[in-house]
């Protein structure tokens, strides 16, 4: 059995670490690196960077900050925000990242996400879906959160699998920030349906929430940022928590 895993987020905008509620109400809460060594060092294993403004704003990740991060940490990290060519997933691999995720890019053009699996692995290649439910069905967001990316959850994540994903990050927009829990009943159903991993993103309030999700949900790992960031949970504790309810995970 593969192990679960515990994956803070640091969502970047202007060097700077922030968080907000619901994609708004943004606010700074650190430096990235520091964080990161941080949080390295408390036992995650692994972070996710992503760039929150970097589609809306038209550029690619900064490049030099990932090579800090690289230069700084010892567990895998993975970078998304405005990668829209296997050109710019490149440059993220060379200068050091393990991963790179793709959001909006890949609603736009879904061939991306062959093209990256092809060339340098299933495994090198995250799709992050901003979902929101509108009280009917989960729709696909992009641009951070402000569009409407045309397309259905359930269908989407069948497409992206089908073209090679090595992972799937998914983050409930309803949920994210609010520290209320995961819907985990959205990440059972998901579950049930695919084959490749699945990251659970979106309203980590308590190491209950995050057991549930990792238990009945069946996600792969959890990922969480608010709850991390201001020390309501430290990651210790909170694996040995886990653990002690008999949840495999690396202590």
């Amino acid at each position: 059995m593969v192990a679960k895993r515990i994956i803070p987020c640091l969502d970047v905008r202007d060097g700077s670490t922030v968080k907000g509620i619901n994609f708004n109400d943004i606010t700074r809460v650190g430096d990235p690196v520091s964080m990161g060594i941080r949080y390295s060092e408390q036992g995650a294993d692994e972070l996710v960077y992503l760039d929150i403004s970097a589609t809306r704003e038209g550029r690619s990740t900064f490049l030099n900050l990932v090579t800090q991060i690289a230069s700084n940490i010892n567990i895998p990290f993975t970078v998304g925000g405005g990668i829209s060519t296997i050109e710019h997933a490149a440059d993220l691999l060379k200068a050091g990242a393990d991963k790179i995720s793709v959001n909006s890019a890949a609603v736009k053009s879904p061939s991306l996400i062959s093209e990256i699996a092809s060339k340098y692995g299933s495994q090198y290649i995250v799709v992050a879906i901003d979902a929101k439910f509108d009280g009917e069905k989960w729709e696909v967001m992009t641009h951070g959160g402000t569009k409407s990316g045309g397309r259905e959850l359930f269908d989407w994540v069948n497409e992206v699998q089908m073209r090679g994903v090595g992972e799937i990050l998914l983050t409930s927009m309803n949920h994210d920030g609010t520290k209320e829990g995961y819907p985990v009943e959205l990440f059972r159903e998901l579950s049930s349906i695919l084959t490749v991993p699945i990251i659970a993103s979106g309203g980590a309030g308590s190491a209950s929430h995050i057991a549930d999700v990792l238990t009945e949900g069946r996600a792969d790992a959890a990922l969480a940022a608010s709850v991390f960031h201001y020390g309501t949970i430290k990651i210790a504790d909170l694996k040995r928590e886990l653990f002690n309810q008999g949840i495999d995970i690396r202590l």
